[in-house]
């Protein structure tokens, strides 16, 4: 046990939450933009400690959400356990889930994609979650605080506020129904259990919304081939439906436009040793090329389309 995470804050924590007492072993466990993050064992099992700064609250966070959520993705079995919740103390403890974790290379090598859209849909019929989440909303409210803060913006952003407004209208006019989702499925969130299948944890972002958007974020994050995108839906949705593969492309362009500024932020309050601009950039790169490119008419006007 690190003498250094057996005292202040975390040794507070241990105390306060009956099944982390007497520890065993401590350990930093690494990853996590957003949360310090330990591994404590104990005699009576293994437990994740998140905790996390009063700054997360410029993101977009409700810890109270993510709560109430991260209950009832486990209650169907996709989610970890949760063990304690104390807001006062910045902290959740969840049951520790073995598994292999997953990183985006693997998730692209790896004839895992089936096995990816049955963890969504087992994700998809838990009960619904505490609230919904709209990146079109988030978006706005990340680009005001980004205005009021004086935070870098990529050249060019606020100029593709029309194709925004496209694909939100194109996307109102036939809305696909609400689900209770993980909305932040990167590569990272997916632990392989021993039979292929998969857990989802970090339930930060999670909120009710369209099953289309989880699976465009899935392949906009580990930036997956447009025919694992096409094989990804396919699995989800029985077919390889075109109004859905391109429902599927425009959220994972929209994720990738409304997280560049997630990534603005962290770049001027964060903290955590990560070069969180770079990291935007190259999302915020990804969707101009997408913005521009031949097929956003096309994409627009096949969301409306059957089959």
């Amino acid at each position: 046990m690190s003498a250094d995470d057996a005292s202040g804050p975390l040794a507070d924590v241990i105390e306060r939450v009956e099944a982390l007492r007497a520890p065993r072993e401590i350990v930093r466990l690494a990853g996590g933009l957003t949360n310090a993050n330990y591994k404590v064992v104990t005699d009576n099992g293994a437990y994740v400690v998140r905790r996390w700064s009063d700054e997360t609250g410029l993101l977009a966070i409700d810890r109270d959400n993510e709560h109430f959520n991260s209950v009832r993705a486990a209650e169907v079995g996709v989610g970890a356990e949760v063990v304690a919740y104390l807001p006062e103390r910045n902290t959740l403890v969840l049951e520790f889930i073995r598994g292999r974790t997953m990183s985006a290379d693997a998730l692209r090598a790896e004839a895992s994609l089936a096995e990816v859209a049955a963890a969504c849909r087992r994700l998809h019929g838990a009960r619904a979650f505490r609230l919904d989440f709209d990146m079109f909303s988030i978006q706005r409210g990340y680009r005001e605080i980004v205005r009021q803060r004086g935070f870098r913006v990529p050249e060019r952003y606020d100029s593709f506020a029309p194709q925004v407004e496209a694909i939100r209208e194109a996307f109102a006019r036939r809305p696909e129904p609400a689900a209770p989702c993980n909305n932040d499925l990167l590569a990272e969130n997916f632990l392989r259990q021993d039979d292929g299948s998969f857990r989802l944890i970090d339930y930060e972002y999670s909120g009710n919304n369209e099953p289309s958007f989880e699976l465009g974020n899935v392949w906009s994050e580990s930036d997956l081939g447009l025919d694992q995108l096409t094989e990804l839906v396919g699995a989800y949705w029985g077919a390889p439906l075109r109004h859905k593969v391109a429902r599927a492309r425009l959220w994972g362009l929209m994720s990738k436009y409304g997280w560049t500024l997630w990534a603005s932020i962290q770049d001027g309050v964060s903290q955590i040793d990560f070069d969180f601009w770079t990291w935007g950039m190259e999302k915020y790169e990804r969707a101009v090329a997408e913005f521009d490119g031949a097929q956003f008419e096309r994409l627009l006007a096949e969301v409306g389309r059957e089959g």
